[in-house]
């Protein structure tokens, strides 16, 4: 008799059928494979083309030696402003520098000024003359106040000028053209090229007699 029975294998998904799953799970490991070979190319490409690229410390240093051999016309320009700019800076400094010198010099010399002007007064009357102790000092500090720059000035005979003599008196004289100084009260004094003090004078005005 014919056996009639189908086998077991014959039956619809017996057998080794690859299943959809399994088809779909081989894709997946083949693109993960020739992603991976992809990005090794990808990696090595570029890494090649960065080395060729890529600038070195002598490469550097030759550009930099370059420059300052023979410097750009923007980079002069720099230079020639910051060196302009530091020769205004170190004259502005200087220059007050000088005027803080005399105006520090000043107040001491303005603090002797009474001094001197005792001296003076003391030579008019005789007690500086000789070699005595008292004109010796003088001398001294008259000496060392000059050094400071302390210049006097107001002589008898000299013309009047009203920027530099206080005339605290006239006398009419027919003996003079122009105003003169008669008498110095108070000597006047410079401190370098400024003006530390008018000298009060008296003063001789021409008359008609």
């Amino acid at each position: 008799m014919t056996d009639d029975k189908k086998k077991p294998e014959d039956e619809p998904g017996s057998g080794e059928e690859t299943t959809g799953e399994e088809f779909a799970g081989e894709e997946i490991v083949e693109a993960e494979v020739v992603s991976e070979e992809g990005a090794a190319s990808a990696s090595a490409a570029p890494a090649d083309g960065i080395e060729e690229d890529e600038l070195t410390v002598q490469d550097i240093l030759d550009a930099a030696e370059r420059e300052f051999a023979e410097p750009s016309s923007e980079h002069l320009a720099d230079l020639k402003r910051v060196t302009a700019e530091y020769a205004n800076y170190r004259r502005r400094t200087e220059a007050n520098r000088e005027v803080e010198r005399e105006r520090v010099t000043g107040e001491v010399v303005k603090a002797l000024i009474p001094v001197l002007d005792d001296l003076g007064r003391a030579e008019k009357h005789g007690d500086l003359e000789g070699d005595t102790a008292f004109a010796t000092i003088a001398a001294k500090l008259r000496a060392s106040v000059e050094r400071l720059g302390l210049k006097p000035f107001g002589e008898v005979g000299d013309p009047f000028d009203p920027t530099v003599h206080e005339a605290i008196f006239q006398q009419p004289n027919p003996d003079v053209e122009t105003e003169t100084v008669a008498d110095v009260v108070e000597t006047g004094y410079y401190l370098g090229s400024s003006l530390l003090r008018v000298a009060k004078v008296v003063v001789q005005v021409p008359s008609d007699g």
